[in-house]
This record gives structure tokens, C-alpha cells and sequence, in this order.
């Protein structure tokens, strides 16, 4: 018998547990042994739960108690969820959490704990939910060079950019409609900003290449000036608008961001709508593969935990296919140097063959007062001087992948 300690009991620690009971005797023929949730850590008060005999309030309690071999960390956040697993790496526990932001910010610290007491830190439930994403890239994937990594990491924007191409709904519109369905938090400023994006993309981008990658020095532009005339003449361009994470290897430099993105509508992550998340892989040898499912909720984030559980019960020690060392954080491009081409709404220009011959632009359309079109691939700097020089008002100039 393994037994687990589940860290906070909010909506995925309360599926953790649910998921460890409901499917006790399938995950115990899968782990090979039965897997016990012997404490629960919460402050609150449960005292009408089934389980209320396994609350404690003091992770002291499990941290001491030998008997305990995983920890599955939910509570979020990167001060005391840090603190707690820090502390039970150290004292020889393995541990399994959905903490986006704590991976993204320590997890190069956490996994050279975890190595150097012979113990496991696994986080597949920290990027894609439900989605296998993580295992993946350790294990069926190990054999290629990554060399490139673009998702749709988050699905709360992903819906809210679905209601605006869909249904011509504002964004204003749009998120109030997914925080009165649970979609969205009070505060969606980590979704709608990029924040929640950019740590997963950082999470894969590590993962992928075997050095850190900061969150800090990722470029990250959330959908907050997304209008609803954009998404319209994207439509016309033959594009939708998404946010995406992307990471691509360009020599010995990866080239690292989060930004809406113009999307052609027979690209595998066009179709991709509403809460649902998906990331396309690219390998030099498998060539591209793509990962869908809902990359968020209470039971398919439980299901990604719970399997990190069901693997730690199957073997002891290290996991080296798991690591990144915290060198090769300052070989990320800037993104002002980035060469892609972009989407770009200007008011008062009207010569066509000055956007063409500037911008090695091929279509251009003027819509009203405004002058439309995708430029030819060029850096950022460049496309802003080049603005500058024309002295008019850019409305929108948008990433095209």
C-alpha cells in the first residue's frame, strides 16, 4: 500500500480524492499495489465530509510521518506550496502537483532536490489539465529533437476568442459570459493577459530542451486589445484569431512568447474551440503530433495527478528523463528580433503599392478609413520603424503564424 497526502481540498484536490476512491480498484491493478489517502491538508473546516477524519491542518503532521510517500500539492500559488514541497523532497517524499506557477518559477530548483534525494517531482496536471503532455515529451518523444512547440494553452481565452469568432461577440461580452459559467475567474487578468499561458509554455520549453527557461524574459501579450473588427477581418484574410504558447529553436537560441496569433483556417489549431486546449509538437524525426482534450476542471486535472500517483507506486528513485538545469535562460531572442509576419490595421494610408513595396505585403485591403493587410516575414523592429516612417495610426498589428 502507497499512501498520499493531498495538499489543499479546492476544486482539484477534492477531484483528487474523488478520482483515488471512485477508482480505487482500477488504480490499484494499474499501480500494482493500493493507493490510501491517509491525510488531507486544509485549514477550512470539513468537519461533514466523508473523509473528515483525514483532515489536519499542520503539514507537519504528514511531513513527519514516515508513512507517507507521495504528496500530491494543490493549493497553488509559489510561497507556501513551495515551502511544503521543498520541505518534503528534502525529508525523502516524492511529490505530484498541478502548480503551474510553482514549476514554471522553481521547478529547476525543485527537481535538482528531488535528484539529489533520489525521490520524484512529477507535474503532468501543471500544463495541459487532462491532456498528456508531459509523458509525452519524457518518453514517446524522447527519440527527437523538439523543434517546435505551439499550443493553445489556455481555455478560458480560447473560449472567449471562440464567442467573438462565432457568435460577433465583443470581448467585454464574452468573458463576462465565461466568468457567469465558471469559465473565468473574478480576476481573469492571469488568462486574459497571458500570465497563465506563458508558464505553461515555459514548463514545455524546459522540458523540451533541458535548460531553463525563465518566465520572466518570455514575451507575453494577453488578448486584452483584441477587437471584435480584428477577428472580422482576419475572417477575410482566411484566419482566426488565437493566443498561442510557441517555442521554436532557431540555432542556438530559442525563440520563446505568448501572443494572439492569426491562425489559417486549415491549420490543425484552427478548429480548436471553446475551454478546449491543444499543443502541436514538431519533432525532427515524428514530424508533427498534436495533444487535445480540456486543458482544465476539476476531474480531467484530478485524472492528470492521479496518474502521476499510479507512476511514483510503480517505481522508486530518480526520474532522469524528468530535469533541466537552470543554464540557457539568457538565450531566449528577443522578440523585437523574432522574424514572423504580422497582421496590421492602419488609419490614414491609402497608397496601396507604399504598403506593398514596405512591407513585401501581398494583399491589402482598405476597409473604411483604415488600410489592412499581412506584411512578408520581418522582424518586429523593423516592421515598427517602418511604421514610424509612415506616420499614421496603427490600430492593430497582430503576430501571423
Amino acid at each position: 500500500m502507497v499512501n498520499v497526502a493531498i495538499l489543499g481540498f479546492g476544486v482539484v484536490g477534492s477531484g483528487v480524492y474523488e478520482v483515488i476512491t471512485k477508482n480505487n480498484e482500477i488504480i490499484k491493478q494499474r499501480a500494482g499495489k493500493k493507493i490510501n489517502v491517509k491525510y488531507i491538508l486544509d485549514i477550512r473546516d470539513f468537519s461533514n465530509h466523508e473523509a473528515a477524519n483525514l483532515f489536519v491542518k499542520d503539514f507537519d503532521t504528514i511531513l513527519n510521518d514516515d508513512s507517507v510517500e507521495i504528496i500530491a500539492e494543490v493549493i497553488g500559488g509559489a510561497t507556501f506550496a513551495y515551502e511544503c514541497t521543498k520541505k518534503a523532497l528534502l525529508k525523502g517524499k516524492n511529490v505530484v502537483t498541478s502548480n503551474k506557477e510553482l514549476v514554471a518559477k522553481y521547478g529547476h530548483e525543485l527537481l535538482q532536490i528531488a535528484k539529489e534525494n533520489n525521490v520524484k517531482y512529477y507535474f503532468e496536471a501543471s500544463v495541459g489539465g487532462g491532456i498528456p503532455i508531459i509523458r509525452p515529451l519524457k518518453t514517446c518523444l524522447s527519440a527527437n529533437q523538439i523543434c517546435e512547440i505551439c499550443g493553445i494553452l489556455n481555455g478560458t481565452t480560447n473560449y472567449i476568442l471562440s464567442q467573438m469568432i462565432n457568435n460577433d461577440k465583443t470581448l467585454e461580452e464574452a468573458l463576462k459570459e465565461a466568468q457567469e459559467k465558471g469559465y473565468a475567474e473574478r480576476d481573469p487578468s492571469a488568462d486574459i493577459e497571458g500570465h497563465d499561458a506563458s508558464r505553461k509554455i515555459c514548463i514545455l520549453s524546459s522540458l523540451a530542451y533541458g535548460k531553463r527557461v525563465d518566465s520572466d524574459k518570455i514575451y507575453t501579450e494577453g488578448i486584452t486589445k483584441l477587437s471584435l473588427e480584428d477577428v472580422k477581418l482576419a475572417s477575410k484574410f482566411g484566419y482566426v484569431i488565437k493566443l498561442l504558447g510557441h517555442c521554436k529553436k532557431v540555432g542556438d537560441m530559442l525563440d520563446v512568447e505568448v501572443s494572439p496569433a492569426l491562425v489559417p483556417k486549415h491549420h490543425p489549431l484552427a478548429p480548436v474551440e471553446d475551454v478546449f486546449n491543444a499543443i502541436l509538437v514538431n519533432g525532427d524525426a515524428v514530424d508533427d503530433t498534436m495533444f487535445y482534450g480540456r486543458g482544465a476542471g476539476k476531474l480531467p486535472t484530478a485524472s492528470a495527478v492521479v496518474a502521476d500517483v499510479i507512476d511514483i507506486a510503480k517505481s522508486d528513485g530518480f526520474d532522469p528523463s524528468l530535469m533541466w538545469t537552470d543554464e540557457g535562460s539568457d538565450k531566449i531572442i528577443d522578440h523585437l528580433d523574432s522574424k514572423k509576419k504580422f497582421f496590421i490595421r492602419l488609419e490614414g494610408v491609402k497608397d496601396v503599392q507604399t504598403i506593398k513595396s514596405n512591407f513585401d505585403a501581398v494583399d491589402v485591403l482598405n476597409e473604411k478609413n483604415e488600410c489592412v493587410f499581412i506584411t512578408g516575414i520581418m522582424s518586429e523592429k523593423d516592421i515598427n520603424d517602418k511604421l514610424t516612417a509612415l506616420n499614421s495610426k496603427i490600430v492593430s498589428k497582430i503576430k501571423v503564424i
